[in-house]
């Protein structure tokens, strides 16, 4: 049984989102296979909303005011929940070109939604997958981001 809602995301990628499949039209049926491939109801509760919560805060006007270039503080709950190894990989992606100011604010929504204490570095490096699958015209950082997360080596971007 599966106990974590990152888990229900990661599935649903998997086995709909990457372009392979198509998920089942009624949102029932959709629960009815979470639910037998071993998700608890909750879980798959929170990964919808979660999703849905994604897809409305793409356009939302607050997160395109920020400039290119500028440094992201965090504040002390983020910072709680974004361990140093979490927020220097967001700074990587962003200096790296693969996370914009408007994406790396998104995962952050993303990330904070996540319901236990710290995420793992697995969990951010999929949130950004799935940002950056949501956000028209990041195909190539979406693209490069893929190949991050499912390589064991570390990639080094130029």
């Amino acid at each position: 049984m599966y106990e974590n809602m990152v888990d229900v995301l990661i599935y649903l990628y998997e086995n709909y989102m990457d372009g392979e499949g198509r998920p089942p039209a009624d949102q029932s049926a959709l629960e009815d296979e979470l639910t037998q491939a071993g998700f608890t109801p909750t879980e798959i509760e929170k990964a919808l909303l979660w999703l849905d919560e994604l897809a409305a805060g793409v356009d939302v006007p607050q997160y395109h005011d920020h400039t290119l270039g500028s440094i992201r503080v965090y504040n002390e709950s983020e910072s709680s929940k974004l361990d140093v190894e979490a927020r220097g990989l967001l700074l990587f992606l962003e200096q790296n070109g693969i996370l914009d100011p408007v994406s790396r604010e998104l995962v952050i929504d993303r990330l904070l939604a996540i319901d236990h204490a710290l995420v793992t570095l697995d969990e951010v490096k999929w949130v950004v997958l799935l940002v950056l699958m949501n956000r028209p015209g990041r195909e190539d950082a979406f693209s490069q981001m893929e190949d991050l997360v499912y390589n064991d080596e570390p990639v080094y971007l130029h």
